[in-house]
Order: C-alpha cells, then sequence, then structure tokens
C-alpha cells in the first residue's frame, strides 16, 4: 500500500520585480544632476574665447577671399557698430537690409569684451533674415 505525502506538492514560486527601488535611484540620480548642473542662462555667457583660467586663447584674424568688399561690424554689450556709428538692436532689420542690398557679400562680427551670446544670436538672426549670405566671426582686439 502507497503511503499519502503528508504535505501538499510546492506550488511553483512566482518572483516580481519591484519596480520601487529603482524609481528612488533615478529620483536621487536627477537631484543629484539638477543640483550638480550649471545654472547659468547662455544669454550671460561671455563670447571671449580662453577667457577662463588656464586656457589659451585662439586670435581669430577675418581675412575677406579673393579681394571682396566685407562689412565689419563690432557687437558690443546690446548694440552693433557698423561703419563707426554705435546702432541699438532695434535697427538691427534696417541695417541687416541695407547690408543685403549693397555690394558685400558678407558680414564679419567682431565680439566685444561685454558681448554676450544673446548678442551674437540676435544679430545673426537679423542677417539671416535679410538674407545676407556670409557671416563670419572673430574676436576683437588682441588680447591673447
Amino acid at each position: 500500500m502507497a503511503r499519502a505525502p503528508l504535505l501538499p506538492p510546492a506550488e511553483p514560486r512566482r518572483y516580481r520585480f519591484a519596480l520601487t527601488p529603482l524609481a528612488d535611484a533615478m529620483f536621487q540620480l536627477l537631484i543629484f544632476f539638477m543640483l550638480a548642473s550649471s545654472q547659468v542662462p547662455y544669454s550671460i555667457l561671455s563670447l571671449t574665447p580662453g577667457a577662463g583660467p588656464g586656457q589659451g586663447g585662439h586670435e581669430a584674424t577675418a581675412q575677406p577671399t579673393g579681394g571682396e568688399p566685407t562689412a565689419l561690424w563690432s557687437i558690443d554689450a546690446g548694440a552693433v557698430v557698423a561703419g563707426g556709428q554705435r546702432f541699438g538692436f532695434d535697427a538691427l532689420p534696417d541695417l541687416a537690409a541695407a547690408l543685403a542690398g549693397s555690394d558685400a557679400p558678407g558680414v564679419v562680427l567682431l565680439t566685444g569684451e561685454r558681448a554676450r551670446v544673446q548678442d551674437l544670436v540676435a544679430v545673426t538672426e537679423a542677417l539671416t533674415a535679410a538674407g545676407v549670405p556670409r557671416i563670419s566671426m572673430a574676436r576683437a582686439g588682441g588680447r591673447p
């Protein structure tokens, strides 16, 4: 006579994947990277290359190709110097339209010491909207 087992047969174990520790780790990483990242908006960054400590600056020079006439604009904080005259950014559409209608195929933008990224973006957008075919950028001044 066969004996009946004393214990019922064991059910196979089902393992479940818990997402709670993963979510906790992701939130901790998110908080870490938010606190460790730079909080400076791009519009107040300086455009002077090599201005940081321990960095070697590279001098950029503007040389027109083939003897073509090229306009030279100097960008400062909130202003553009073109043709020896200082203009505010409210005059940019008119300046860009006059440049697009002239015989100069392009413009070289010289960034001053106080020029910010947002200043360069505003000038570049105005020139692009006016249809200026070639825009170059160089650093103003001879400081290495």
